[in-house]
C-alpha cells in the first residue's frame, strides 16, 4: 500500500458532517483543524465567540476519529505550533508523508486569497472543493442582478423561492403574497410569554484559560464551565427543535420587538450553528415548514414565512453580494465619516437606555437581533458619523456568528449605507420615534424620546435630522426619503437651529452620552 498520503485542512466555519468528504473512509486521507493566533487576532473578538469555536472544533476533530478518519489537531498552546495556517501546513508537508493538499473553499475573501496564494508556494499538488452548504454558487447574485439590474433582495428572494420550490403552490406564493413584513413588525406587548431559551452547558474552562494563558486579546464577559451556545450538530438541532416548538408560532409577530424583559425575545439563535455549518439551511427551512404544516392552526404563514425570508433570502443573499462586491466593497466610507467608536461600544456604560441594554446584552452574550444591530447600535453609529471600519471591527468580535461575509455586507452596506446604495435602498437611520415604537427602552431612559433639543433631549432624535441635512447632497434623489426632507423644510427656521445646535453639542461630546 503506498504511503502517499493527503492533508485537508478544515476551517473552523467548515464544520459539516454532511459533506461528502466524509463519506468514505480512507487511509490515504488526514484531516488537519487548527488553532491559530492568526484567526484569533485579526480584529479583536468576543471571548464566548473564539471559545465557541475552538470548542466545536474539537468536538468536530472528536466525531471525525470516531467516525474512523484521521485527523491532526493543533492546539493553540502546542508549542509546535507556526500560529499561521501557512506554517502549519508547511510543517507537516515537510515531513515528506503528504503528497497532495486539499480544502473547502473559505467563505471569507482573505482566506480565500490567502490559500490560493500558500497552495502556490507548496512543493505538492493542491485543489479546492466546494463547502457544500450554501443554496447558491458564489457567483449567482453577479450573474442574477446582470446587466445594469438593480440588486434588490426582495427580487433575489422570489427567484429562491420558485428555484427551490418553497411555499410555493402551482408557481404562485402560498397564501397568495411573496412578503408577510407588514405582519412582523409589532412591538412586544407581553401577551404571549417570552420562552425560557435553551442554553447548553459547554465547559470551556480549559480553553479560556489556554487563552488567558496566551494573552490572547479578547472582550466581553464568559462563564467557563455555561457556556449557552451550541457547539455540536447535536445541540444545534437540540436548539433548532426548540425554536420549532416553541418559539415559531410567535416569531414573525415580534421579530422586530425589542425589550428589555428578554435578550432573545422568539429568536431561534442558531446562527453561530448555521455559520460554523453544524445546521445545513435547507434542513432549517424544511423543519420550519413541516412544523407549520403540522399546526397550522396556530402558526400562521406570516410567521415561518418570515423566519424562512431570513434563511433563503436575507443569509443567501449576504452571502452572494459579498463575493459580488469584494475587495472593493471593504474599503467604501460614502458618507466620508471619520469619528471613532465611542467607549461605551466597549463597557455599555452609556446613559442611552436602548444603547446600553442592545450593548450590554452583546457584551454579556455575544449576542444581539438584527433590529438592535441595525437599529440601535447600528443606527447610532451612523449619525454620529463614526467611520465604518470603526463599526465593521466592532461588529466582527463582539458577535458569537460574525464571519466576514455575513458581518460586513450587513455592516458596511446595510447599516452603514457607507457602499452608497449595493445592498440598502435607504440609509436605516431614525429618531427616537422608531425605537419607543418597537422597544420599552424609552420608558426608563435618562433621555426624553419626545425632545428635539433641550436638557435631556434623545441623542437620536437631534443626530438624525443632522445626519440628513449634512448629507443632503449625497441623499436628496433618494426617493425612500424624499418625505424626511419635506418633513425638515416644514420646520420652522428656529425649530432648525435649535437641533442642528443641540446636534453639534451631542456630537462633540459623543463619549460623554
Amino acid at each position: 500500500m503506498s504511503s502517499e498520503k493527503t492533508l485537508r485542512l478544515i476551517l473552523g466555519d467548515q464544520l459539516n458532517e454532511g459533506h461528502s468528504w466524509f463519506r468514505s473512509r480512507k487511509n490515504t486521507v488526514v484531516y488537519v483543524l487548527m488553532e491559530v493566533l492568526q484567526e484569533t487576532s485579526y480584529v479583536k473578538h468576543h471571548i464566548q465567540k473564539v471559545a465557541a469555536f475552538f470548542a466545536s472544533m474539537r468536538a468536530f476533530a472528536n466525531i471525525l476519529r470516531k467516525l474512523g478518519h484521521q485527523v491532526i489537531y493543533i492546539h493553540l498552546d502546542d508549542p509546535e505550533n507556526k500560529q499561521t495556517f501557512e506554517g502549519n501546513i508547511s510543517a507537516l508537508l515537510r515531513r515528506g508523508t503528504f503528497k497532495r493538499f486539499e480544502y473547502l473553499l473559505p467563505d471569507e475573501y482573505r482566506l480565500d486569497l490567502q490559500l490560493k496564494q500558500i497552495t502556490e508556494r507548496f512543493p505538492v499538488s493542491s485543489q479546492s472543493f466546494d463547502t457544500e452548504h450554501f443554496l447558491t454558487e458564489r457567483s449567482e447574485l453577479e450573474i442574477f442582478f446582470a446587466g445594469g439590474k438593480q440588486s434588490l433582495m426582495e427580487s433575489f428572494y422570489r427567484y429562491m423561492r420558485k428555484k427551490h420550490n418553497i411555499l410555493m403552490d402551482a408557481g404562485k406564493p402560498v397564501g397568495g403574497k411573496w412578503n408577510y413584513d407588514v405582519s412582523n413588525r409589532k412591538k412586544y406587548d407581553g401577551h404571549v410569554p417570552i420562552p425560557e431559551p435553551i442554553r447548553f452547558n459547554n465547559d470551556v474552562t480549559d480553553i479560556v484559560n489556554m487563552l488567558r494563558n496566551m494573552k490572547v486579546g479578547t472582550f466581553g464577559s464568559i462563564i467557563p464551565e455555561y457556556l449557552i451556545w451550541p457547539v455540536t450538530r447535536k445541540q444545534a438541532l437540540s436548539a433548532l427543535n426548540y425554536f420549532l416548538k416553541n418559539n415559531l408560532p410567535y416569531f414573525g409577530t415580534y421579530q422586530d420587538a425589542m425589550t428589555d424583559q428578554s435578550s432573545f425575545m422568539f429568536h431561534s439563535r442558531i446562527s453561530f450553528a448555521l455559520n460554523a455549518k453544524l445546521l445545513h439551511p435547507m434542513e432549517v427551512i424544511d423543519g420550519a415548514i413541516n412544523t407549520w404544516k403540522q399546526h397550522q392552526n396556530t402558526i400562521s404563514i406570516n410567521q415561518v414565512e418570515g423566519y424562512i425570508r431570513q434563511i433563503l433570502g436575507w443569509r443567501e443573499y449576504m452571502r452572494g453580494m459579498y463575493w459580488y462586491l469584494m475587495p472593493e466593497f471593504k474599503l467604501q466610507n460614502f458618507f466620508s465619516h471619520t469619528e471613532v467608536l465611542p467607549h461605551y461600544y466597549w463597557d455599555g456604560e452609556t446613559l442611552m437606555n436602548c444603547m446600553r441594554s442592545a450593548i450590554s446584552q452583546s457584551l454579556e452574550y455575544a449576542y444581539a437581533h438584527h433590529i438592535q444591530r441595525l437599529m440601535v447600535t447600528g443606527n447610532f453609529a451612523l449619525i454620529a458619523g463614526v467611520h465604518p471600519d470603526e463599526v465593521d471591527q466592532w461588529y466582527l468580535g463582539v458577535y458569537i456568528d460574525a464571519i466576514e461575509w455575513v458581518e460586513i455586507t450587513n455592516t458596511r452596506g446595510m447599516s452603514q449605507f457607507a457602499d452608497g446604495g449595493h445592498i440598502a435602498t435607504k440609509p436605516y437611520i431614525s429618531s427616537a420615534r422608531y425605537i419607543h415604537k418597537m422597544s420599552n427602552y424609552c420608558i426608563n431612559c435618562h433621555y426624553d424620546q419626545t425632545a428635539r433639543y433641550g436638557e435631556n433631549a434623545c441623542p437620536f432624535n437631534s443626530l438624525y435630522w443632522d445626519f440628513l441635512v449634512r448629507h443632503r447632497g449625497k441623499l436628496r434623489n433618494n426617493f425612500r426619503i424624499a418625505m424626511m426632507y419635506r418633513t425638515w423644510d416644514n420646520l420652522d427656521k428656529v425649530q432648525q437651529k435649535k437641533i442642528l445646535k443641540q446636534a453639534a453639542f451631542y456630537r462633540k461630546g459623543l463619549e460623554r452620552l
